[in-house]
């Protein structure tokens, strides 16, 4: 009983963080560092199973850049992310920060591509790699 109680404390703090990240992307190893330094520890294991759990209801987005990256995740709180709406990314190739990339041009190139091509593009997959603002005044 004193486990189940345990988890759930873990969801709550899990799920206090995500609402903070204000739709922000994040790894596991961030949430993992986000309580060690506030000496909550939360396990790897226990952080990814409540994700994919989060995953299912919806609540929660999965991204996988490339197979060097780990994986990214994004809380969709219905203040910061439309849910029905698909962005695409911009990646920085210096410190490694995600961004959103919302753009009509690309949105039209991505339906120019599937009525041309019959090739549907996935935004979650689509990134532009390149340098953030703050790498490139450095």
């Amino acid at each position: 009983m004193a486990r189940s109680n345990y988890n759930t404390k873990q969801k709550d703090l899990l799920s206090s963080y995500l609402k903070e990240t204000g739709g922000k992307h994040f790894t596991v190893e961030d949430v993992c560092k986000h309580f060690a330094s506030k000496s909550c520890e939360i396990g790897v294991a226990t952080v990814y199973r409540y994700l994919e759990k989060m995953i299912g209801e919806g609540v929660v987005s999965k991204y996988i850049i490339d197979e060097h990256s780990a994986a990214c995740f994004q809380y969709l709180d219905e203040k910061v992310c439309d849910r029905k709406h698909e962005h695409f990314h911009l990646k920085c190739e210096k410190c490694g920060e995600l961004i959103h990339l919302e753009s009509k041009a690309l949105s039209s190139v991505q339906n120019k591509i599937e009525t041309q091509y019959g090739f549907s593009l996935d935004p979650k997959r689509t990134v532009l790699y390149g340098l953030c603002s703050a790498c490139n005044e450095k």
